[in-house]
């Protein structure tokens, strides 16, 4: 791939808002032929048959099997490098992973980096968390994160990257809220499928993480959880569903914890029932760092990969199981197998190794993506006029953030290459004509003082979100225990200004008690580092703002999912239970009628749209889309589907999310949406049967601007 392409083309087309055109064949690039295209590293295909390119990769991992000693075989089964990963943050020569290879037979090494909101080795850009991403409702925008990520990834020498994280949003107080695409199934598979795609079209394989559940930090190494097949399948399963079988992921990473009594990363009914039996998954298996539990277990129990090196998966522990007959030879050729195979598909042993050299890569395209995708993921919730800007004489910045960059910590920390604060931002977009200063808001009637001698003030308020620890609460007074009582603060400035807008920097869902005492509130999510610029384009109408929720904002801590059932979230005794069932996010407010204070979907434009043509069919629904006000602007229409319950035993939420469309419109612009429609989008499933089932009954069909905002609806089936 020539340097200064990638995901460029696509970010034009996104930038654009280009809906009839997808960015695809710009990312794709024929990185994969070009590579095969250079002189491999697998050596001579008549002294190796296996090193010849043109026959399958199953038939080549077939001939290169047979030649491995079992040492060798199991040597493939673990990475070879525990530091990487602790690393990655500081080093751009640390690999998250390095699985070294075998020289004697041409198997190269894959190297493997962090991925879901950026490449955590050294450096990088910075993109918005997953959280913005999601909230972008916008599979093309998915395609260019994906391939923004894996295009660095491989300029830093990486075959192999982590993510996206695919896990559906169970409680809003999990640690790792930011880092996935939020509480619903649906938009997690189709934002899963095109991260997948353009990530791979980039010549990198991806890691979908973390089969098959995984929703809390709160005791995440051994957690026990139980849930039903119903739950599982429904809620917690599709998006790996549709990341194999749509868009043919490399590796399936299996996560901590035991799921219904089983280990996740050596649960054979999952991992070897549903994904390879079932789902026909071709590629090969890793854990999460330290997730195996035992050799016999994780060998026989669909595990291909340990990382980061063989604490379980190692000669003398897996030897001694062959020789226990705990592990069949079988078994340990089939998970060599796997690797081999993927490694085929993908092309590794028939390229050179990719070169750690940023200086190859279009960086340029790169930051204009982060801040792309960031302008599309931001949400406005409120909006009392204030919004857009008309060129304020004097802004006053209230908060840390406006000057900082928030983003979550763990594996998907990105250090960035350079940031862009909402002060930057603002302060280049306003220009000389306006004066723009700043408080860090740690004392309240300072703040509220500067607040007071401006025209307009802008709060930033942010919480703590990251990997290994559960945020204690929703509120902006412990949300951020270092920034002290934030609510306070945004009350405080608010009686100082009454033009107050308040800008969230969160990972997720916060309590907003003060929402009635500002005049605007928008959720700019972890920014990545071009947020400033983003924030300012929006702020004064450069861009309509594009971001929907795809998480509900409770009023109360108790109304939230999980919340005040210790038995459901955290668990006692190291078990948690979900009850629940099907009733997650948004399905969970509708199905008790409880009032969010934002609702799933919910997010306002600078103009209006009307729905009209409502017409529905089992292969589609249309609607037509029409900009009533007099600025352009981005819809986001929503298509939910209520269906009937085939018994008690199978309670239905009122709705659910089947279907949405991303759509620019200029002022009287109107423009037929369609969003297709599969059997599967009406069936639930049947445990007794073991299979999707489409029930009778009467199916009603609601289009809207957000779970709570329906603009038409019409029935199928049997109604009366």
């Amino acid at each position: 791939m020539r340097p200064g392409r990638g995901p460029a083309g696509a970010l034009a087309a996104v930038s654009a808002l280009a809906l009839t055109a997808a960015p695809a064949t710009v990312l794709a690039a024929s990185a994969p032929g070009e590579a095969r295209a250079a002189a491999g590293r697998c050596g001579d295909p008549a002294l190796r048959p296996w090193c010849d390119a043109a026959l399958a990769p199953d038939r080549r991992a077939a001939l290169l099997l047979p030649r491995m000693t079992v040492d060798e075989k199991i040597s493939m089964l673990a990475s070879d490098d525990p530091f990487g990963g602790p690393l990655g943050g500081f080093s751009e020569n640390a690999h998250a992973d390095t699985a070294d290879g075998i020289e004697r037979l041409g198997i190269p090494p894959v190297r493997m980096a962090d991925g879901p909101a950026g490449v955590r080795q050294g450096r990088a850009t910075a993109l918005p968390a997953p959280i913005a991403l999601a909230a972008a409702f916008d599979p093309r925008a998915a395609r260019l994160y994906g391939g923004t990520v894996a295009w660095e990834a491989r300029h830093r020498g990486n075959d192999l990257v982590f993510g996206p994280t695919v896990d559906v949003l169970r409680t809003p107080r999990n640690g790792r809220t930011f880092e996935g695409f939020g509480e619903d199934p649906y938009l997690s598979a189709t934002l899963g499928v095109p991260w997948i795609q353009g990530a791979q079209a980039q010549g990198v394989m991806t890691s979908v993480k973390h089969m098959a559940v995984y929703t809390q930090e709160t005791d995440r190494l051994s957690l026990g959880m139980n849930v039903d097949p119903r739950t599982l399948r429904e809620i917690y399963l599709p998006p790996f569903e549709a990341a194999v079988k749509d868009a043919g992921a490399a590796t399936v990473m299996c996560g901590f914890g035991r799921l219904n009594g089983r280990w996740a990363c050596q649960d054979g009914a999952v991992l070897n029932g549903i994904l390879r039996s079932e789902w026909g998954f071709t590629g090969f298996v890793p854990s999460d760092h330290t997730a195996a539990q035992d050799a016999a277990g994780a060998a026989e129990g669909g595990l291909d990969m340990e990382l980061p090196f063989g604490m379980k998966y190692n000669a003398f522990l897996l030897k001694a199981a062959l020789a226990q007959k705990k592990v069949s030879p079988a078994a340990v050729d089939a998970h060599v197998r796997n690797i081999l195979r993927t490694m085929f598909r993908f092309g590794v042993f028939d390229r050179q190794a990719y070169p750690n050299d940023l200086s190859r890569a279009d960086r340029a395209a790169s930051r204009d993506a982060a801040r792309v995708i960031e302008e599309g993921g931001i949400t406005l919730l409120k909006n009392d006029g204030v919004l857009p800007l008309r060129a304020p004489r004097s802004i006053a910045l209230i908060g840390r953030a406006a000057r900082q960059s928030p983003s979550g910590f763990g594996s998907a920390k990105v250090v960035p290459f350079a940031t862009v604060s909402a002060q930057d931002g603002l302060s280049r977009r306003a220009g000389s004509g306006t004066q723009v200063t700043y408080h860090d808001g740690d004392d309240h009637a300072g703040a509220a003082a500067t607040a007071r001698a401006a025209d307009l003030a802008i709060v930033f308020a942010t919480d703590s979100q990251g990997e290994f620890f559960d945020k204690s609460c929703l509120t902006l007074r412990c949300g951020e225990p270092l920034r002290g009582d934030q609510d306070g603060l945004i009350s405080e400035v608010a009686r100082a200004n009454p033009n107050t807008v308040v800008v969230l920097n969160t990972g997720g869902p916060v309590l907003t008690p003060w929402a009635g005492q500002v005049r605007g509130i928008l959720e700019a999510w972890y920014p990545g580092q071009e947020g400033g610029d983003a924030l300012a384009r929006v702020l004064y109408g450069d861009v309509d703002p594009g971001g929907r929720l795809p998480v509900t904002f409770p009023v109360d801590e108790n109304d939230a999912p999980a919340s005040g059932n210790p038995v459901q979230y955290p668990g006692l005794n190291g078990s948690t239970t979900f009850s629940e069932g099907v009733m997650v996010g948004y399905r969970h407010y509708d199905a008790k009628g409880i009032a969010p204070r934002f609702p799933f979907g919910h997010g306002l434009s600078y103009t209006t749209f009307a729905y009209s043509g409502l017409v529905a069919t089992s292969k589609s629904v249309r609607v037509t889309v029409t900009n009533t006000g007099r600025r352009a602007g981005v819809a986001v229409p929503q298509l939910y589907i209520g269906m009937p319950s085939p018994g008690a035993e199978v309670p239905q939420p009122p709705r659910q999310l089947k279907g949405y469309a991303k759509v620019a419109l200029a002022p009287g612009r109107s423009a037929k949406v369609t969003f297709p429609l599969s059997s599967r989008s009406f069936a639930y499933w049947n445990q007794k049967a073991k299979a999707w089932k489409v029930a009778d009954g009467c199916y009603k069909i609601m289009v809207g601007e957000s779970s709570r905002r329906i603009a038409g609806s019409t029935a199928l089936g049997t109604c009366r």
